[in-house]
């Protein structure tokens, strides 16, 4: 039952996966998936794969996981946590909905673990999205890979010895985000209301995503953030407190080019075709042409 279970899951969270991250032509090859653990300090790591990164906080009788990848690297996973700790993972937090960060949700539900995030994020999840881009839809994922607790505002998450701070942040990647703060350890998890590497933060405009709203998380973020701060994002390589200053940078300054054209009356269309990105926040970002024209159509519909 629980291998028909898993195999039920694992198809809806790869098209959800899918809608997070610019268009593949085939479902990524997991066999070939190998996880790594970067040490934070204080018995925290962060956990790269495929998909979202995830951050692993270990206590003296459990272990609290940030996003869970995608369905069928849950063993990989599993195995990667058992090489830093040797306690169950008793709670699980989704930074957002989709796929490549929730896709092991029901997985470690089956071994005890509750899942934990907004109440935002469990009502999408329930009811199933729709991709603004392409129409695709992702159907409402199976009771036990739904959060069983949820909160709305703010919340803690703790095991013996040790607890993480958990912040809605709505209406920004997802209408149903989380920043989850480690503060023994000073580290951030942000999800994918930051996501850095030859690409562009997705704006989930199907699920309420709102360019101001990541500006604002963003901004967020830099206040409470010291020196220090080692930040854990949706997607790429750890960054710290002057990282986010540049990201939001690259952020405001496509949002400005974007509402310029929209403001003098140009449509989607025209604006797309005027590459407002293309002179300069395409090259920052490391994007192509077509996460280019993504990410305009993104930002005019959400302004």
């Amino acid at each position: 039952m629980k291998r028909i279970a898993l195999g039920l899951l694992s198809g809806s969270v790869v098209a959800a996966g899918i809608l997070t991250s610019a268009a593949v032509a085939q479902a990524p090859n997991f066999s070939a998936v190998q996880i790594k653990a970067t040490d934070l300090g204080n018995r925290t790591w962060m956990l790269e794969g495929q998909g979202g990164n995830m951050t692993v906080v270990a206590g003296d009788d459990g272990v609290i996981l940030v996003d869970t990848q995608f369905a069928p690297l849950h063993d990989k996973i599993k195995t990667a946590i058992g090489q830093l700790s040797d306690k169950p993972v008793k709670y699980v937090i989704n930074t957002h909905l989709h796929g490549d960060h929730t896709g092991g949700n029901q997985a470690f539900w089956l071994e005890g673990a509750t899942i934990v995030a907004t109440k935002n994020l469990r009502d999408s999840l329930a009811a199933g999205t729709t991709n603004a881009l392409t129409g695709v839809k992702t159907p409402p994922a199976p009771q036990a890979a739904l959060p069983a607790r949820t909160y709305t505002g703010a919340t803690t998450v703790a095991v013996r010895g040790r607890s993480v701070q958990l912040v809605a942040q709505p209406t920004a990647h997802t209408k149903g985000d989380t920043a989850v703060w480690v503060t023994d350890a000073n580290v951030l998890a942000t999800g994918d209301i930051v996501s850095i590497g030859n690409r562009y933060p997705n704006i989930d405009v199907g699920d309420a995503g709102d360019i101001d709203g990541i500006i604002r998380a963003v901004d967020g973020y830099i206040r409470r953030a010291n020196d220090r701060t080692k930040v854990v994002p949706g997607h790429g390589s750890l960054m710290s407190k002057a990282d986010l200053v540049t990201y939001r940078k690259l952020l405001v300054d496509a949002r400005a080019a974007v509402a310029k054209a929209k403001a003098a009356g140009m449509s989607e269309d025209q604006t797309v075709e005027a590459k407002p990105l293309a002179a300069d926040v395409q090259t920052r970002a490391g994007a192509n042409d077509a996460a280019s024209v993504n990410f305009v159509r993104l930002i005019y519909r959400s302004i």
